[in-house]
């Protein structure tokens, strides 16, 4: 049996609906990336935008080669996985008698995953200690729905953009703090090492495997935390 390649897509919309792209990423036998698309979609949404990339990223992969997808999107992994065959059973309604959303996309995606061997990974999105491969998907689909313009390694691309800090923040909480609760002026704030380049707020890079630190503006070095 072949090895099961690892994956990831993504997809973006600026404004959902807004400008969208999708993008995928597939690694090498070390794990990093290898190989890279993505494209436009004009004004589109997210779910679009990450049904497309997983559509984009089955047509691009060998039918005969195991393959192991990593998603952030709940949306687009449960269409395929969990509610495709209740769709398909009422006649293209949801639960509630309502028409599926995007079946195109759907049914071209039930069709390439047919009789094929391929696992869904859930991985959360926006961590600084994620999924590199998501991140760079992540990255790559927003800079095409901001540019509306694809890119790759098959168009001459052959490095996949660097995730941004921004795009590997740590899911912010929801819990509400009061103002007592203010961490001291004089407390250090933590290091982690950066999982993915980056760059610091006083504008220098970081590589991967440097110690990063939450700074007001984003991650960067610890080293900047007063004097930025």
């Amino acid at each position: 049996m072949s090895e099961r390649i690892i994956a990831a897509c993504d997809g973006s919309s600026k404004g959902n609906p807004g400008p969208a792209g999708w993008a995928w990423v597939v690694a090498g036998p070390d794990g990093s990336p290898q190989r890279w698309e993505s494209g436009a979609l004009g004004v589109s949404t997210n779910n679009v935008g990450e049904l497309t990339a997983l559509l984009r990223l089955l047509e691009a992969v060998d039918a005969a080669q195991p393959l192991e997808v990593r998603m952030d999107s709940q949306y687009a992994m449960k269409s395929v996985t969990q509610w495709l065959a209740g769709w398909k059973r009422n006649g293209w309604k949801t639960a509630s008698g309502k028409p599926v959303a995007n079946r195109e996309i759907v049914e071209q995606i039930d069709r390439l995953l047919t009789d094929r061997d391929v696992e869904f990974v859930y991985v959360p999105a926006h961590r600084v200690d994620g999924d590199l491969l998501n991140a760079v998907a992540d990255q790559a689909a927003s800079d095409a729905a901001e540019a509306q313009q694809g890119s790759g390694t098959a168009l001459g691309d052959a490095e996949p953009p660097a995730p941004q800090p921004s795009r590997a923040a740590p899911a912010a909480s929801t819990r509400r703090r009061s103002p007592s609760a203010k961490k001291p002026s004089g407390a250090a704030a933590a290091t982690i090492k950066a999982k993915f380049p980056g760059r610091c707020p006083c504008g220098q890079p970081y590589a991967a495997g440097t110690q990063i630190t939450k700074l007001d503006r984003g991650w960067g070095h610890p080293q900047c935390r007063k004097a930025i």
